[in-house]
């Protein structure tokens, strides 16, 4: 069986470690722009939306309501464009439990005459031996237990967004990559999630607060985050091995 599953393993061993091979002495690479969805949301062309009829002089004039106005809406608002999203995340929690419980019991039952039945028996018990107390029985128990829970985050990012999509309600999916390389190692920020077109302020910001099914991830790849890493065989031993 231990045979067997070195067999099974050993391909995926083999293929990590190439992996990880290529990325020997030079620092690790960008992923390609145009694989991501922000390129392909660029690059297609949105639904049509119907705007309401303007004459030569609204379009001419500096109090429009065109996003091309001295005072028109700049914000993100169709598939392609582009807005920030802030993220300031101070979280605090402090948990604390404890319970105690304590239960004493006790019961007693003694026969010393029924019908002579004692009296005869005991004749015949061992010295010392008695049947006057036939039953006798105590009984305690307690438990407790303590928890605490202590945690304390801190992260303020701000990354560019791009639509990937409006929903038929008019929320709008957005997408957002950042990729930072910094000698051998490279940190990446990745923020998706669904916005409404309101939350959007005029300086075309959100905060991540009011984002639908915000996903938020911040790490990194490279020779540092590397050695912080256990290795696949100790990875594989831990989840195998039973103690």
């Amino acid at each position: 069986m231990n045979r067997f599953l070195f067999l099974c393993l050993l391909p995926l061993l083999a293929v990590s470690a190439c992996s990880r091979l290529e990325e020997v002495g030079r620092a690790p690479d960008f992923t390609p722009v145009r694989s991501g969805d922000e390129y392909h949301a660029m690059m297609s062309q949105p639904l049509p939306v119907s705007l309401e009829p303007r004459t030569a002089i609204d379009n001419a004039s500096l109090w429009s309501r065109s996003r091309g106005s001295l005072l028109g809406d700049r914000r993100a608002m169709q598939q392609g464009d582009i807005m920030t999203v802030v993220i300031e995340i101070n979280d605090k929690a402090e948990i604390s439990n404890s319970s105690n419980r304590s239960r004493n019991g006790s019961e007693e039952l003694s026969i010393p005459s029924l019908f002579g039945i004692p009296e005869r028996i005991n004749s015949t018990l061992p010295e010392g031996a008695s049947l006057n107390e036939a039953v006798s029985a105590n009984s305690s128990s307690s438990s407790g237990g303590d928890g605490t829970v202590k945690r304390n985050e801190k992260l303020t990012l701000r990354v560019a967004a791009t639509i990937t999509g409006v929903l038929p309600n008019g929320v709008l999916q957005i997408v957002g990559r950042q990729e930072v390389r910094v000698n051998f190692e490279m940190r990446e920020l990745l923020v998706t999630g669904y916005v409404r077109p309101e939350d959007i302020s005029r300086q075309n910001e959100i905060t991540y607060d009011k984002i639908a099914s915000a996903r938020i991830s911040y790490g990194g790849r490279g020779q540092i985050t590397d050695m912080q890493q256990p290795r696949y065989g100790q990875q594989i031993a831990d989840i195998i091995l039973p103690f």
